[in-house]
């Protein structure tokens, strides 16, 4: 195979894998505040018990995803040396900023978020809670920030085939960057709102009814109920930006290859690269040139328009859909589960099962939408600045494929191990906090719900 296409697939599977880990800790360090701020508020065990078994959950997240971020930094000097070289004045201090100012708070603090609820005053627990979710926060502010600008690149001068900053504030918040960065912020809270109510889902229906499971499923879905619609109205806005800026990539997202006004939106269909045209469409008439133009005659590009500098279409085109038509599940699971508990007070057997099934839907969202992004770029690594094969190494094929299988098993194993080592926390949480809080407060029962 193509030695680039290698290197590519590579560092697609290192993101892909690592992006999963920081799609949780980015919310789930907000939720675990939400959590001891209720037990302040309350003195309520079960809003402790949560924080207890959850903290867990993210203890582990961060983990994985610090070891998994290392293997791509050695991308950068193995398989893409040209990346630094061309951009390292720009993309270098961007990444020192994320670790000064995001990783080192976070870890200074999380040890004291761990293990530090018995050995320091409560507000000094609370504090070193709330001082890790904001480094998780900043951590993904500064990385959006520097992918933003990969797309969108502006704050800049070329010389000698070298981009030199020339104004910080309109690198950092280049065209793309807040849309980008509020569209990661409620990927990562739906991500961990689904994960929220699919494992508390799953505990419940495994007999276990201590209140902290209702008061983490209860969040999960409010959560989800409330920030899904959000997410699309952003998603709507952010797809907007880039067909300003980034036109081809619409194109492929929407399989439209003539510029025309009526373009219909496409539900499904196959793309025939090959002959520019795409197989048993299935198609809302006007539909495309309805939501990107707000008027059914508004015209959109085409990729004809740019024959031999578009993304491949096919994995643009379907990632998309993956990527919008979970939403649109996620939106109809959590209205759903907010009725029931709104009206009821509890799910029925079915939707517990549904939302147990969609526990980490949120990750399968976000992988889509990652492809859709960083593929619908190519044949760019920098828009406009450096093409993919200008940053590639000269590493031979046989070098990266077997890396690349080594880093695969690795992950399927990894991943593995993460998703059985959730679970089993979950089967044993009920014991864990009951030893960890010594007991439940006097009168309340096992099947407790909590409002």
């Amino acid at each position: 195979m193509d030695p680039i296409l290698l290197a590519r697939i590579q560092f697609a599977a290192n993101i892909s894998f690592h992006i999963l880990f920081p799609t949780i800790t980015i919310a789930l360090g907000w939720v675990l505040l939400f959590f001891k701020l209720r037990f302040n508020a309350t003195r309520n065990e079960a809003w402790m018990d949560a924080y207890r078994f959850w903290v867990k959950i993210f203890a582990l997240s961060f983990a994985l995803g610090v070891v998994s971020g290392i293997t791509m930094s050695f991308q950068f000097g193995t398989n893409w040396p040209g990346f630094m070289e061309r951009v390292g004045n720009i993309a270098g201090p961007l990444l020192a900023y994320e670790v000064l100012t995001a990783f080192f708070l976070e870890a200074t603090f999380l040890a004291i978020m761990l293990f530090g609820f018995r050995r320091v005053p409560g507000w000094v627990h609370t504090g070193a809670t709330f001082l890790v979710a904001f480094g998780t926060t900043m951590s993904a502010f500064w990385i959006i920030v520097l992918n933003s600008w990969m797309h969108t690149p502006q704050g800049h001068k070329m010389r000698d085939g070298i981009a030199h900053a020339v104004d910080w504030a309109a690198i950092v918040f280049n065209p793309s960057m807040p849309y980008r960065l509020t569209h990661m912020l409620i990927a990562s809270a739906l991500t961990v709102a689904f994960l929220l109510a699919g494992i508390s889902a799953w505990r419940w229906l495994k007999g276990d009814r201590a209140p902290a499971v209702m008061a983490a499923l209860r969040t999960g879905v409010v959560m989800g109920a409330v920030l899904a619609p959000v997410q699309a109205v952003v998603g709507d806005l952010h797809g907007l930006n880039t067909l300003e800026h980034q036109p081809a990539k619409v194109a492929a997202m929407e399989g439209n290859w003539e510029t025309r006004g009526h373009v219909p939106l496409v539900l499904f269909a196959i793309p025939d690269e090959a002959n520019r045209t795409n197989r048993f469409e299935i198609a809302i008439p006007s539909g495309a040139s309805l939501i990107l133009k707000h008027d059914p005659a508004g015209v959109v590009p085409g990729l004809n328009d740019f024959e031999g500098k578009h993304p491949p279409v096919a994995p643009v085109f379907y990632a998309f859909r993956v990527m919008v038509g979970m939403g649109l599940l996620m939106i109809a699971m959590s209205w759903a589960g907010a009725w029931y508990l709104w009206k009821r007070g509890t799910l029925p057997v079915l939707m517990l099962r549904g939302f147990a099934v969609m526990a980490f839907a949120g990750w399968v969202a976000t992988l889509a939408g990652w492809y859709v992004t960083e593929i619908g770029r190519q044949p760019w690594l920098v828009t406009g600045v450096l093409t993919t094969a200008q940053a590639a190494g000269p590493v031979p094929a046989m070098a990266i494929a077997s890396t690349l299988i080594t880093y695969l098993v690795l992950y399927v194993l990894l991943l593995g191990a993460y998703i059985t080592t959730i679970y089993r926390l979950a089967k044993k949480g009920r014991m864990a906090e009951a030893t960890d809080s010594s007991m439940m407060k006097p009168g309340s029962a096992p099947g407790e719900m909590v409002a």
